[in-house]
């Protein structure tokens, strides 16, 4: 079962879920497609009919090829009409480079057919009876029809438009045939074809600075739910992949929390005492402060204590698994052999060519897959990055850390922070602090000897702390903090000298 569908499955409170199983008794068409039945809530309802609306060149041809060829693999037959002028060799020869593609179904299952010259020379009514004599013959479950655009500037008027979509629909629903129609038209909700159909998605590309993000949205979905609002997608190699915001699939994670607290090492057996013997189990950590100053340490030192049965993940997004790897050996910590022996994984992702939404159910797919128990996201700020939306960070940061939890999965992340030096803190976003269990602020400080590194704790719920200020050690033996010798800082992050501590 598809992670997703499985995070669907929490969407829903108990009235909700009743009322879904009541529209659920209707006959499902799945599309196949990862993501889109999850949004659509099971698939497409059989017998129906859906537009498929967007610009040229947004995924509308693979969309439907890729619903028409997974409906074959699963026995069904289907009837592809165009009515655009365009040869299907073209059509083929494009096709020919997904994977769903399989030229030996042509003309057997799936059959593909040209109503452009019967349309010019005869006329709609003719289109009608050509395709309701190849659903016959054929014996066609779906059938899926290309240039609704072109059988509307024919039609010349609203009536005969729905009239041309009536008699399809008729035909088909007589035959027990599912409909799509393909318009590259943005249709708005009271166009003729909108009323007449069951149901409406829309695919659309947006440019955000310079980046292209490709977007989905279920515009009208007659006899079942849907997922509200738009969600990303990409085409790749195996076609259209739809990731529905995290947001609105992880609604009720918290409801399966434990309520029993323990802990587990941070890691740092120096810190441990401070903050009631190690963090708590299933907890979120945040780390903040500027380059340089020991987060990914802090991660590292966290990962070094994953065992087989236990297992740990490093999910990053800037330094490569080798240079982790080396740079995990020069504190003292041989992340190779955990690798071996199953008790580390590390996961590199580009900040810049990923969907966020992808990168927090790819990161929820590997914990689910090796049963991981410790996560360090170094960064959730790298992460951010990968957001065409700034205003749904906080919202899925919040459904990602709350899933993480309910499965047991104790979180260390970080926070790059502008300010190198100086007592003005810069906030993630705004509310972060909200969504996570324990605020950690590592920064430089001057002082007459130089620059050190000064933890401070902010907040560790569910736990007492020491709220001293602690100095910042990395060396050979990975990271330790002692009672800093300097308890304050003026604005400009000077020290205020006071009697040193002792370390702890």
């Amino acid at each position: 079962m598809r992670l997703v569908a499985h995070l669907t499955r929490n969407i829903h409170d108990a009235n909700t879920v009743a009322e879904e199983a009541n529209l659920n008794q209707l006959k499902r068409l799945q599309s196949g497609i990862e993501g889109l039945d999850e949004l659509l809530m099971g698939g497409f309802v059989a017998g129906s009919s859906y537009i498929i609306q967007g610009r040229p060149g947004s995924g509308k041809t693979i969309l439907a090829n890729q619903i028409g060829f997974n409906h074959i693999r699963n026995g069904g037959r289907v009837l592809f009409a165009t009515l655009l002028a365009e040869p299907h060799e073209r059509l083929f020869q494009f096709l020919s480079t997904m994977s769903f593609f399989d030229k030996d179904r042509v003309g057997d299952q799936i059959q593909f057919v040209s109503a452009f010259d019967t349309m010019e020379n005869d006329g709609l009514d003719e289109v009608v009876k050509l395709l309701r004599r190849e659903i016959v013959r054929q014996k066609s479950t779906v059938m899926i029809l290309d240039g609704l655009l072109n059988a509307r500037s024919k039609a010349e008027s609203t009536i005969n438009t729905k009239r041309f979509i009536s008699e399809l629909q008729g035909h088909a629903a007589f035959a027990g045939c599912t409909v799509f129609f393909l318009t590259s038209s943005q249709l708005d909700d009271g166009s003729p074809e909108h009323t007449m159909v069951d149901g409406v998605l829309e695919l659309g590309e947006e440019l955000v600075g310079n980046r292209s993000v490709r977007r989905i949205k279920a515009r009208k979905t007659r006899g079942s739910g849907a997922i509200p609002g738009a969600h990303e997608c990409e085409i790749t190699e195996n076609g259209l992949v739809v990731y529905p915001r995290l947001e609105s699939t992880i609604t009720h994670s918290a409801l399966r929390d434990s309520a029993e607290f323990s802990v587990v090492p941070s890691g740092i057996d120096t810190l441990d005492p401070l903050i009631g013997g190690g963090l708590v189990e299933s907890s979120v950590t945040l780390l903040l402060g500027p380059s340089g100053t020991g987060k990914t340490t802090f991660g590292l030192n966290f990962l070094a204590r994953a065992t087989p049965e236990e297992p740990g993940l490093l999910f990053g997004f800037y330094e490569s698994p080798q240079r982790l790897r080396a740079k995990a050996a020069a504190l003292g910590l041989d992340f190779e052999a955990l690798e071996r022996a199953g008790a580390l994984h590390i996961a590199w992702r580009s900040p810049t060519a990923e969907l966020i939404d992808k990168l927090a159910l790819d990161l929820l797919r590997i914990v689910e897959q090796h049963g991981v128990k410790r996560v360090f996201l170094d960064s959730l700020g790298g992460m951010a990055r990968a957001s065409a939306d700034q205003s749904r960070i906080l919202d899925l940061f919040s459904a990602l850390m709350s899933e993480l939890r309910a499965r047991g999965v104790t979180v260390v992340s970080s926070w790059e922070i502008r300010g190198l030096i100086g007592g003005k803190i810069d906030a993630p976003a705004p509310d972060m602090s909200g969504i996570v269990d324990n605020l950690m602020l590592i920064r430089f400080a001057q002082s007459t000897a130089g620059l050190t590194r000064q933890l401070s704790i902010l907040k560790i719920r569910d736990n007492p702390y020491d709220p001293a200020l602690l100095d910042v050690l990395i060396g050979e033996q990975g990271l330790t903090v002692r009672k800093a010798a300097f308890h304050a800082l003026d604005d400009s992050g000077n020290a205020t000298a006071l009697q040193s501590s002792p370390s702890r």
